[in-house]
C-alpha cells in the first residue's frame, strides 16, 4: 500500500494588512448592484466588471450578464461599461443600439483618457506604457489611436519611433509595476529629453500601495501567495514584485489552488490580495492554511491606510434619484 505523503508544516502566515479591493473596484461592484436594484434585471456588463471570477459569478447570480460584444446586448437594454474603461468607439456603438449606458470606468482610468485627449489635441505623439492586449490599454488607445504608440518594456522603449522627437508625451496603464515603469520612463527620457510628463502619476495609488506592501514583507517570508486572477494586471504585478526581490511567489484564485509541494521547507508564508480580490477569499485561504498546514500564528504587516472613496457615476445617480 502506498503511503500518503505528510503535508508540510508551516509555522506562521504573514499577511499584508493593506490588501484587496481598491476604491475603483468597490465602486464598480456597487454600480452593478445598485443598477440591478433600480434598473431591473437583467443588466448587461461589457467585459468583466473587474477581473475576478468569484465576484463576476456572484453578480451574475444576482442578474448581471457579462458580454464581450455589444451586439449581444438587446437594443434598449441597460449596459454598464467595466472599471477598465472603453474607447469612444464603444460608446458610439452603444448609442447606435439605443443602449442605456452607465459608465463604471474607474475615475483614475478616466484621468488617463483625458490626458490622452489633451496631448493629442496639442500635437504630441503619446507613448502609452502598458500591455497592448489589456482591456484598459485598448480603451485608452481608442481616445487617440493615430497619436499613440504602446510600449511594454525597455526594449520597445529603445526602439519606438516618433515623427517629432521634440513633441513626445507619455502616459501609463494604471496597474503596472512601479519599478518596471520607472526604468521604461528613464529610457524614454534619455531618448526624448523634452518628454512631457503627466501632471500626476498615472499608476494608481492602490497599485503602488499594494506593491509597497509586498516589498515590506518579502524579507520576512519564504514564499508569497498572491490572491488574484491571471488576467488581472495588478495581480500579476504583485507576484512579479516579489520575484524581483528574490522571493518565490505564486498567483492563486482560490485556496484550492495551493499545492502542498510549494510549501516544502516553508516556515513563514506570505499572503496578499490584489485590488480585485475580495476579503472573503482571503479568509478562505487563511482557514485553509490553518487546517491543512498547521499554521497557528497569523501576523498582519501594516504599511499605510487607504481612505479613498469614489462617488457613483452621474447616470446612475440620476436613475436612483428618479426611481
Amino acid at each position: 500500500m502506498n503511503e500518503i505523503a505528510a503535508k508540510p508544516k508551516v509555522d506562521k502566515l504573514v499577511l499584508t494588512k493593506l490588501r484587496g479591493f481598491c476604491a475603483g473596484v468597490v465602486r464598480a461592484i456597487e454600480v452593478v448592484e445598485q443598477a440591478l436594484d433600480v434598473c431591473g434585471k437583467p443588466v448587461y456588463v461589457n467585459h468583466e466588471i473587474i477581473h475576478n471570477k468569484y465576484v463576476v459569478a456572484d453578480l451574475e447570480k444576482k442578474g448581471a450578464i457579462t458580454v464581450e460584444d455589444l451586439n449581444d446586448v438587446p437594443e434598449g437594454a441597460w449596459l454598464i461599461f467595466s472599471a477598465h474603461g472603453v474607447s469612444p468607439e464603444e460608446h458610439k456603438k452603444a448609442a447606435k443600439r439605443g443602449l442605456k449606458v452607465i459608465d463604471a470606468t474607474c475615475p483614475l482610468v478616466t484621468k488617463v483618457h483625458l490626458e490622452a485627449i489633451k496631448y493629442a489635441k496639442d500635437g504630441y505623439t503619446i507613448i502609452l506604457i502598458g500591455h497592448i492586449d489589456h482591456v484598459e490599454t485598448i480603451g485608452t488607445m481608442g481616445e487617440a489611436p493615430e497619436s499613440m504608440k504602446v510600449v511594454g518594456d525597455v526594449f520597445e522603449a529603445q526602439a519606438v519611433e516618433v515623427e517629432n522627437p521634440e513633441k513626445v508625451a507619455y502616459l501609463t496603464q494604471t496597474t503596472l509595476s512601479i519599478d518596471d515603469t520607472k526604468t521604461i520612463v528613464e529610457t524614454l527620457k534619455k531618448r526624448f529629453p523634452k518628454l512631457k510628463v503627466p501632471p500626476k502619476d498615472d499608476i494608481c495609488y492602490a497599485t503602488q500601495n499594494r506593491q509597497n506592501a509586498v516589498k515590506s514583507i518579502e524579507s520576512k517570508i519564504d514564499l508569497l501567495l498572491v490572491l488574484g486572477a491571471p488576467n488581472s494586471s495588478n495581480s500579476v504585478r504583485l507576484r512579479e514584485v516579489a520575484e524581483g526581490k528574490g522571493t518565490k511567489a505564486y498567483l492563486i484564485e482560490r485556496a484550492a489552488d495551493i499545492k502542498p509541494e510549494w510549501l516544502e521547507d516553508v516556515k513563514s508564508l506570505g499572503l496578499t490580495a490584489s485590488a480585485s480580490a475580495p476579503e472573503v477569499l482571503v479568509q478562505e485561504v487563511i482557514d485553509h492554511c490553518r487546517r491543512e498546514y498547521g499554521i497557528s500564528e497569523v501576523i498582519e504587516d501594516e504599511t499605510v491606510e487607504e481612505n479613498m472613496i469614489f462617488s457613483l457615476p452621474y447616470e446612475l445617480e440620476q436613475v436612483i434619484k428618479n426611481a
